[in-house]
């Protein structure tokens, strides 16, 4: 475990609906796009679920996920690896709330605020 302990915690409106959010943070076939230049571990569910594992990888860092809650309206992951800690999602129509802490080297609250507003972009397109 290197790094310092870090949280961001961000809240933005979005022009989507709760359905849209959903696709876009639960289904890895729309997320991997958003998400780039993350790399994905396959093969990977259609649909995130509780219990789900997969792995990122950004550049020669590898972060470890676990789906420890995975509904209509709030993701929960438990990150391990590049990133020791949790990362958070609620989400609603319009709006969008996230939340990343944990121990990294990372800078977690730029590429927290990069991910979200490529999120924004994303919707925005589609």
């Amino acid at each position: 475990m290197f790094g310092t302990f870090q949280h961001s915690h961000l809240r933005i409106e979005v022009e989507a609906s709760a359905n849209q959010l959903s696709r876009s943070l639960l289904v890895p076939a729309v997320f991997s796009q958003w998400l780039a230049p993350q790399r994905f571990s396959s093969p990977l569910p259609q649909r995130l679920g509780e219990g789900d594992r997969y792995r990122s990888y950004l550049g020669p860092l590898t972060i470890d996920h676990q789906v420890q809650v995975a509904t209509d309206q709030q993701l929960r992951l438990i990150l391990s690896g590049a990133i020791d800690g949790f990362h958070a999602w609620h989400w609603g129509d319009g709006w969008i709330q996230s939340r990343i802490e944990g121990i990294s080297i990372l800078p977690l609250g730029l590429g927290h605020s990069l991910s979200l507003a490529r999120l924004q972009q994303h919707l925005k397109a589609s």
